[in-house]
């Protein structure tokens, strides 16, 4: 339970700061001073990273339900992720119209972003 409090935790956190710094990046453009109105909207746009995390948080559920041990969740949690950002990138590059080698490079792309994941964990552990 703790893993995924942590893991709810960290997602949370990430969508906070990347829309914070959306926000703050619209204010240096446009000279404008925060408001509770700008953050709520940069927190709605980019709430995807919310739904970007569900899929790794529903592992770590999953594996918590099934008994698994911390660290297996946790390993199974990345692994879905790396399958995620490849699978999510194969479909945004079909829904934009790549076929062919073009999809395969888009594929790869996202393959390559989660195996960097995979390998970040690596070096800080």
């Amino acid at each position: 339970m703790d893993t995924l409090l942590s893991a709810v935790l960290a997602a949370g956190g990430y969508w906070l700061l990347h829309a914070y710094a959306s926000a703050l990046g619209e204010r240096l453009r446009g000279r404008s001073r925060l408001t509770a109105r700008a953050l709520t909207r940069a927190l709605a746009r980019d709430r995807a990273l919310l739904r970007g995390a569900a899929v790794p948080l529903g592992v770590i559920v999953l594996a918590w339900v099934t008994g698994a041990g911390q660290g297996t969740a946790v390993t199974a949690a990345l692994w879905s992720a790396v399958a995620c950002l490849f699978a999510f990138e194969l479909l945004a590059g079909a829904r934009a119209g790549a076929r062919g080698s073009e999809l395969a490079v888009e594929g790869c792309v996202g393959l390559l972003l989660g195996l960097a994941v995979i390998g970040m964990r690596l070096l800080l552990h």
